[in-house]
């Protein structure tokens, strides 16, 4: 794994020398603006936020919505769950949420999951969106396409990607992409967004 991830980053860098900082080659990477988004999530789903769970869910959506991640599809589809639910269940949707940010992270992943699968929004994007904005550092965003391709390219057995998102397949890929970012230059990892970008980039260069 670590000689093809070097061959990669090697590739990379002699292409763009500045990594994602540079605004020449990656003007779209410029125009987003993680610290920006993590400033907001951070706001909107502050703790104290939690003693008023309607509050506290509409901003888990308005961060899933402030998200260029998430598709437009989903963010109406989310939207349109959310306005349909009734206290008690603004109540219970809150809970996942704090467990899943601020409190025991697999029961708040699992229970998360749980919840949005009544209304067919268990997607790994929603999932792991609000984690990766409120530590963008530790936290991963979790996108189908370069997850499997990323797992494809570097062969990783103990990894089997599946559509429905699970705590043990986070944990593993967490395991597995944290130890990728420590060998690489921080101009690729400063934020895990342009990481598995970085990742998506370089590998489909390398295939092509």
């Amino acid at each position: 794994m670590l000689e093809k991830l070097k061959k990669l980053e090697s590739e990379f860098l002699y292409e763009y020398p500045s990594g994602f900082r540079d605004e020449e080659f990656f003007p779209k990477i410029q125009k987003f603006n993680p610290q920006k988004l993590e400033d907001f999530a951070k706001e909107q789903l502050k703790k104290e936020n939690f003693q008023n769970p309607s509050l506290f869910v509409e901003g888990f959506f308005k961060s899933v919505q402030k998200s260029v991640m998430v598709s437009l599809f989903d963010k109406l589809k989310l939207k349109d769950a959310i306005t349909s639910l009734n206290s008690y269940e603004k109540d219970m949707l809150s809970i996942e949420i704090f467990e899943l940010l601020y409190g025991n992270k697999k029961d708040g992943f699992e229970g998360l999951v749980e919840f949005l699968a009544q209304y067919n929004l268990a997607k790994w994007t929603i999932i792991s969106v609000t984690p990766y904005c409120i530590n963008r550092h530790k936290s991963y965003f979790i996108k189908p396409t370069t997850t499997k391709m990323v797992i494809k390219y570097f062969e990783l057995q103990d990894l089997e990607y599946k559509p429905r998102p699970s705590f043990e397949f986070y944990e593993k890929y967490t395991k597995a992409l944290d130890e990728m970012k420590a060998n690489l230059d921080d101009s690729l990892t400063f934020d895990n967004v342009a990481f598995t970008s970085f990742l998506k980039i370089a590998i489909e260069a390398d295939l092509n």
